[in-house]
């Protein structure tokens, strides 16, 4: 089976990737593994406070900029 996931560049503080490879290792997780687990808990959070459903039309395409006013 492919393997469908996007890959893209990130760049982090330093002090903010050593707290990731921390909660990480805590976790017994990848670094990768636990950004994705970050995103994925911050979209269902979005989800269930009234925001866009996850996988709604343009939600993972948005280019993620801020809302208009924000």
């Amino acid at each position: 089976m492919a393997d469908d996931r996007k890959t893209f560049l990130l760049r982090a503080d330093p002090s903010l990737w050593k707290e990731i490879e921390r909660w990480a290792s805590d976790e017994l997780r990848s670094v990768n593994g636990q950004i994705e687990f970050i995103l994925r808990e911050a979209v269902r959070r979005r989800a269930r406070a009234g925001g866009a459903a996850p996988g709604a039309a343009g939600a993972q395409e948005s280019g993620g900029e801020p809302p208009a006013g924000a």
